[in-house]
């Protein structure tokens, strides 16, 4: 039964190429909304996003279509940068600006020179404790449903890296942060955190990713171009080869070396290859669909670290 529900399903996919769309995520959408939107677009349920934002956050969103989806884990890098808005003088339930008020600070608001002052507690590894308003678990439970019911729980704060937290606009009561840092940091705890080293209170009024691992925003196609391009069904152009996002060599097989990966075999990289040990390579067959990421070895063998079947895509 399983078996025929699955084939059902492979009937119904669209073919068309394996790789990464990147999208400029709006405000106002989450990233399971844009998900949804690129599976309709592209017509497969392939879809996966390679790190969340928040709903009001803007920029890049990566997402892997179709085979590409296996290779995620090998794809994403550890830095993420963002560019923020902090807001000073006001705290809120959700460290950002969509939650309700908690604080209002009457005193004079931080200067310029302060701030920056601040921002050298803030920059290496730092530890942060991860906001209630997170997908963060507890016993199972993401810590936003216990947060909605009022709940508020004790979290085991965890060791992240800014590697670069500059102050690139500033006006009173507000200053534009761009921020370098390795995955899993809250930019909302970092604005939160400032605004009280300063005593005031902050929160973040808004955020842009401007990179996610390899990619980067000049690499990102709005929503409403994207969903534009679908009706012309030219969307696939989008579509960033693996080969291309991850920066590695292709290697073309014939029918025989492609069977042979496909079965978890080895294969030969052949006299035109030149790789050293370690080093990765993404195979296609003659159609160009993807056959597996192989890796070079000390025995001057490839071999597969993910393959992908004749599965339609």
């Amino acid at each position: 039964m399983a078996k025929r529900r699955n084939s059902r399903r492979a009937a119904s996919e669209k073919p068309g190429p394996a790789g990464f769309l990147i999208v400029d995520k709006p405000p106002g959408q989450t990233s399971h909304d844009v998900v949804d939107a690129a599976r309709k677009w592209l017509g497969t349920r392939r879809v996966g996003h390679m790190g969340t934002l928040d709903p009001q956050a803007t920029g890049v969103l990566p997402l892997a279509i179709r085979d590409a989806t296996k290779l995620i884990s090998f794809v994403t890098k550890d830095t993420k940068s963002y560019v923020g808005g902090v807001r000073f003088g006001v705290e809120t339930d959700t460290l950002d600006a969509q939650g309700k008020e908690t604080a209002r600070f009457d005193g004079a608001l931080p200067t310029r020179d302060q701030v920056e002052a601040v921002l050298e507690n803030f920059r290496g590894e730092i530890q942060q404790v991860p906001p209630m308003y997170s997908a963060v678990k507890k016993n199972g439970v993401p810590l936003h449903r216990l947060a909605r019911r009022g709940e508020e729980i004790e979290r085991t704060p965890k060791t992240v890296t800014v590697s670069r937290l500059d102050l690139t606009a500033f006006e009173e009561g507000l200053a534009e942060i761009r921020v370098d840092c390795s995955a899993g940091t809250y930019v909302r705890v970092l604005a939160a955190d400032i605004g009280e080293i300063l005593g005031c209170g902050a929160h973040l009024e808004s955020l842009r990713r401007l990179t996610s691992g390899p990619f980067d925003v000049t690499q990102a196609t709005s929503f409403e171009t994207l969903t534009a391009e679908a009706k012309d069904q030219v969307v696939e152009k989008r579509v960033i080869s693996p080969a291309d996002a991850m920066g590695l060599p292709v290697l073309e097989l014939a029918d025989e070396g492609a069977r042979r990966v496909r079965h978890g075999g080895d294969i030969s990289p052949g006299a035109r290859l030149r790789v050293a040990p370690g080093e990765r390579v993404v195979a296609v067959d003659l159609s160009g669909e993807l056959v597996g990421l192989l890796e070079f070895r000390p025995d001057r063998r490839l071999w597969p670290l993910k393959v992908f079947g004749a599965e339609i895509g």
